[in-house]
């Protein structure tokens, strides 16, 4: 994946932009043009076009994983704030914005992009010569996952949703009403189990990093755990704690963060990244187009050569010092996340007192920074400008161990959660939880541990929201902005306005 899939993912992205609508009678083919006619010829077409699905996940300005997504996934956090230098993402975390938010528009229209590939890849499979019906069956699975993926982050994230599972093929195709937020879960949790049944176990070296059965029913039960669908989400996800599959914890937590330590035997899904291809992390899918992002030179302070864009909050920070690990120390999860004025703190390899606290806040965000180096002017090769090639992990199976955790407390069987719970509390070398908890008390905790555990990693505000927190939980914060917070206004974002505009059929989200 880090070689082959990005080469197909730089010319995928502007094939499948070129691909046409069908030719009017009598047009002339332009032989230098890329059609449906004349695509779809080989099984490189689809690698190609499943590439360029893929790196819209990681996209700059819309990819949920990429760095407006980051941003937009944890802006709206209790433990997360970002400055007013971007005004747009400002007002998003500050609970201040409109539906005309350049970054909502961007995270609709990529979620639909690839949306719309998907569908290309699944109508257009049958076409392609000399493939089996194993390799179709996988590639269509493949194709469902990647649609069923951005379906869930819409759905998170807006609610109702159109729900497209074709291509359109003339002007009033385009225009497509919201469907309830049920009737979106419901394509989620179809698209997800269609794509277990027909992807791997796993891939050879060459294509690690591909979505595989792991991966498409880690995401189905945390779709059936959105949804508090309990018992569905228990059966999903405990098929994942035995063979075939073979995921663990790794022993240092922080190993999960640094670009050394990807695609390891705690990952479930990850977005690929990597320090090649293009200049210009910022240029759109073109040849100029570098395939890491930029979110560690955003996240990094200014005297590492960072925009200092974002910082936690001291919620966070108070948060993870409520308990001390069985030395006596704090949490490695502490460590691994954060620095701060402790002894001996470094970071890029300068003292902690060389950096200044712009915001106020106790601690400076080290998860998933480049801190082993000295700055974050490149990544590790310096082929692309402020580009790191440090992938983001999409699903962990901590969060698989605590997803069970929490669907066994919910159905009343807090016997049983108990050892899911131990194992993430283990490797953060906490003492053993007490035995006799209530519901209401091993939900705490879990609550609690998923604060910790994932940090910066799209999961709080959303966690939140599910569990119906939100108002409480900001409310009783200091994040910026917290004032202006209103539910259940702000547990979706708006429709975004160009979207209005343009479609006759839309409706903004009630509250909006």
């Amino acid at each position: 994946m880090k070689k082959s899939f990005y080469i197909l993912s730089c010319i995928a992205s502007l094939q499948l932009a070129m691909v046409s609508c069908k030719k009017e009678a009598l047009q002339l083919s332009n032989p230098n043009q890329i059609t449906t006619e004349t695509y779809w010829k080989s099984e490189s077409d689809v690698l190609s076009s499943l590439a360029a699905t893929y790196s819209l996940l990681r996209d700059v300005n819309g990819g949920f994983w990429g760095v407006r997504g980051i941003e937009l996934a944890n802006g709206r956090g209790d433990d997360f704030f970002i400055r007013n230098d971007v005004a747009d993402l400002y007002r998003l975390s500050t609970f201040t914005n409109t539906p005309d938010s350049g970054p909502l528009n961007d995270l609709w229209n990529d979620c639909y992009r690839a949306v719309f590939r998907s569908n290309q890849i699944l109508e257009n499979i049958d076409k392609v010569p000399g493939l089996s019906d194993d390799a179709k069956h996988a590639y269509i699975a493949e194709a469902k996952f990647l649609r069923g993926l951005n379906y869930f982050i819409l759905v998170i994230n807006f609610g109702d949703a159109p729900i497209i599972l074709k291509t359109p093929q003339s002007k009033d195709d385009y225009f497509v009403a919201k469907s309830p937020e049920a009737d979106v879960w419901k394509q989620v949790k179809q698209d997800f189990t269609d794509a277990a049944t027909g992807l791997p176990v796993s891939y050879t070296a060459q294509w690690v990093g591909r979505a595989t059965k792991g991966a498409a029913l880690g995401f189905l039960g945390k779709s059936q755990l959105y949804t508090k669908d309990w018992a569905a989400a228990e059966t999903t996800l405990k098929q994942l704690t035995t063979a075939p599959f073979t995921y663990q914890l790794m022993t240092n937590y922080g190993d999960n963060f640094v670009a050394t330590k990807e695609n390891n035997q705690e990952s479930v899904f990850e977005i690929q990244l990597g320090d090649v291809g293009g200049t210009n992390p910022w240029s759109g899918e073109n040849a100029g187009q570098a395939l890491g992002v930029t979110t560690a030179q955003e996240f990094a302070p200014s005297e590492v050569a960072g925009w200092f864009e974002v910082s936690f909050t001291d919620k966070l920070f108070n948060e993870f010092k409520k308990e001390k690990t069985t030395a006596n120390d704090f949490d490695p999860r502490m460590y691994a996340t954060m620095v701060w004025n402790y002894p001996g703190a470094t970071f890029y390899n300068k003292p902690f007192s060389s950096f200044t606290l712009s915001f106020g806040f106790s601690s400076l965000i080290k998860k998933y920074q480049n801190y082993n180096q000295d700055g974050e002017i490149t990544g590790a090769s310096g082929a692309s400008d402020y580009t790191s090639s440090n992938n983001e992990r999409a699903l962990r199976y901590a969060d698989v161990l605590l997803m069970i955790a929490e669907a066994e407390t919910m159905q009343g069987n807090t016997a049983a959660a108990y050892p899911y719970v131990q194992q993430i509390r283990a490797r953060a070398q906490l003492a053993a939880l007490p035995g006799g908890y209530s519901q209401d008390q091993l939900m705490a905790e879990i609550r609690h541990q998923r604060m910790l555990e994932f940090a910066r990693e799209n999961q709080r505000f959303y966690d939140l929201k599910r569990w119906g927190l939100l108002t409480q939980e900001i409310g009783n914060s200091d994040k910026v902005g917290k004032q202006y917070f209103q539910s259940p206004k702000y547990d979706y974002f708006p429709v975004p306005q160009p979207e209005i505009n343009a479609n006759t059929k839309m409706e903004q989200n009630v509250n909006w």
